[in-house]
């Protein structure tokens, strides 16, 4: 998946173009600075939830990171179409599943919501991290079974459930059963 290689760099060059050093990102996204140097290095790929800190820190969209797109009009993805991916780690960079999106609107610019098909790798283990952003998430399951916790509740969710979401409320989506996944999920995040 090309964008995943690319991902840190764009957030360098974003960065960058901002005048913003890697030690005023960290402490505008309460992250470490060791962990945004090494997603700007590409030896770490980061969740989801700091990734929208990232964003938000710096006044970008989320899909800014993913897209190279300036179309203004509607974007269409046929299926099959959906080239540009990224991996993400469910959680910390140690994390042993894995979320692979896939955007639907990468050639849509200006866009407020991040829509994505999204597979979902089981873990062997179940030490699921909760994570939470700033937005509002729906996701629809497409195939297989998923898990979610949310604040101190676990949905259990079959092909064909949805769930709407806050982001802010602490949580995890995982595979369930130790089977993959896959669901679409649209993402919210303002910045």
């Amino acid at each position: 998946m090309a964008v995943e290689k690319n991902l840190g760099s764009k957030i360098k060059q974003i960065r960058i173009s901002k005048q913003v050093s890697p030690e005023q990102l960290a402490e505008r996204t309460n992250l470490d600075v060791k962990l945004i140097k090494k997603i700007e290095d590409e030896k770490v790929v980061p969740s989801l939830a700091p990734l929208i800190k990232i964003a938000r820190a710096l006044g970008v969209r989320l899909g800014t990171f993913l897209d190279d797109s300036d179309q203004l009009g509607p974007a269409i993805v046929r299926s099959g179409g959906q080239e540009k991916g990224v991996r993400f780690t469910s959680q910390g960079s140690e994390a042993r599943e894995h979320l692979n999106f896939f955007s639907l609107a990468f050639d849509k610019a200006g866009r407020h919501m991040e829509p994505f098909i999204v597979e979902i790798e089981p873990s062997e283990q179940s030490d699921y991290m909760l994570s939470s952003h700033e937005g509002e998430e729906f996701i629809y399951v497409l195939e297989g079974q998923i898990e979610i916790n949310y604040g101190k509740d676990v949905y259990l969710l079959n092909p064909g459930d949805s769930i709407y979401m806050d982001s802010i409320v602490s949580h995890n989506v995982h595979a369930a059963n130790k089977q993959p996944a896959k669901i679409l999920a649209v993402v919210y995040a303002p910045f």
